[in-house]
């Protein structure tokens, strides 16, 4: 782009998934795409580096085969999927409790069954909490509207209303506090159940090169239109011609994509944003297996003991992760505004109390504090926010639909119909 001064269709400002997702629909249409991208790589939040043999993501982020958006533009099966065990592994009060689904897990089923059997009211409130996910469908916008109006409250009002307590609810809580990065259930309980959906219908995993490997494949189809290490650090002009600045130089565009994170896509077009939620990952090396069985595990206790959200032996679901004979961790906890983030020491003995392990082979190989990772999704829940905010300027990411990968597709995917059909108005 040196010396640039190019007059484009479409200039998508953004790597992510929702970028690519949405470049790669407007090419398809036939138009000059041109995609401005901050870092030296795509992926936005989806990153994977390589320290010391390891693989580690920048964040502790499942794929999910099941979504409606991957299904229809990811080779799932190029990225070599390593699944995880659907169930977790619950620390409570009198001890370590399996959970899993009984059918994709069928050597949990017998302490899962037992579990709801010694607690029959914990058991039939849970039916009915998820007794909406039967007229359901994942990413499609419909479950909410199918939801009696008054269901959709907060997840802990939506747990409430059904008289469900004890620990099978501290359980479900402390599990969804790690996808929603929430402790206080205040995500709409709309939202809450098209996650559960979501983890109920897929086997989430992790490719076998990492989570990059997810938009590198989507990328691969936008060869000589991406350019890298380009920072947009303005845009101004009216509908069909704009002008963006891009590290120095100006780009001439017709329409323009903005599909970074939420806070740098409301300072270019000065549009509003949801709150953000932040996430603290530590990555962990021990040559010391903690745990065989793979499982992503939470504090139920009445009382939790640490900041941890969540920890696994991710090697153990995902063996590429770790050079032969070493075992990588993972834990994560909330990151809040103003407070500082929990230490390693604290992730560490936490993680080590869950895992039931003593820590001191454990060598801490990364820490990455991601202040931006979700957007707040309150009641009452909406998975369709506006993109259009300019007759040529419309923007996308999973903070205008549902904070997920499949979210972030959507928008995208959302964003190009945005500009294909002004630019059928325009004509």
């Amino acid at each position: 782009m040196a010396g640039l001064d190019l007059d484009i269709d479409v200039a998508v400002v953004g790597a992510g998934m929702a970028g690519l997702q949405a470049a790669r629909a407007l090419t398809r249409a036939g138009l000059e795409v041109r995609v401005l991208e901050s870092a030296d790589a795509v992926g936005g939040r989806i990153r994977t580096d390589v320290v010391d043999g390891f693989l580690v993501d920048r964040g502790f982020q499942l794929l999910n085969p099941g979504y409606p958006a991957v299904k229809r533009s990811v080779d799932v099966a190029a990225l070599q999927l390593q699944s995880f065990p659907a169930g977790v592994a619950a620390l409570l009060d009198d001890g370590l409790q399996e959970l899993g689904h009984p059918l994709r897990e069928p050597r949990l089923a017998p302490t899962t069954l037992r579990s709801v059997i010694t607690r029959p009211r914990e058991g039939v409130a849970m039916a009915r909490w998820l007794a909406p996910l039967a007229r359901a469908s994942v990413g499609r916008g419909r479950l909410a509207t199918r939801l009696p109006r008054s269901f959709d409250g907060s997840l802990r009002q939506s747990l409430d209303r059904v008289g469900m307590d004890g620990e099978l609810r501290t359980v479900l809580e402390r599990f969804l506090a790690g996808v929603l990065l929430e402790d206080d259930q205040s995500t709409s309980a709309a939202y809450a159940l098209v996650l559960t959906r979501a983890f109920a219908t897929g086997v989430p995993g992790l490719p076998a090169a990492g989570m990059q490997a997810l938009p590198e494949q989507l990328a691969a189809s936008l060869t000589g239109r991406i350019s890298l290490g380009r920072e947009v650090e303005s845009l101004a002009g009216s509908s069909g011609d704009y002008t963006l600045s891009v590290s120095g130089e100006r780009l001439r565009a017709r329409h323009v994509v903005v599909a970074t994170a939420a806070p740098e896509a409301a300072r270019l077009t000065q549009a509003y944003t949801p709150v953000m939620k932040g996430v603290v990952t530590h990555w962990f090396a021990t040559d010391e297996l903690p745990t065989h069985r793979g499982l992503l595990h939470v504090d139920a206790r009445t009382r939790a003991s640490g900041p941890v959200l969540n920890t696994a032996v991710v090697s153990t679901a995902a063996p590429s992760y770790a050079p032969a004979g070493l075992h990588l961790v993972q834990a994560s906890a909330l990151m809040h505004p103003g407070t500082p983030a929990p230490t390693e020491e604290q992730i560490a003995r936490h993680a080590g109390e869950l895992l039931g392990s003593a820590t001191t082979r454990w060598r801490s190989i990364a820490r990455q504090e991601i202040p931006h990772a979700l957007p707040v999704q309150l009641a009452p829940f909406s998975e369709r926010r506006p993109v259009v905010i300019d007759r040529g300027i419309v923007m996308c990411g999973d903070h205008r639909d549902t904070g997920s990968i499949q979210g972030a597709m959507v928008s995208g995917e959302r964003a190009a119909r945005a500009v294909l059909a002004s630019r059928l108005v325009d004509r």
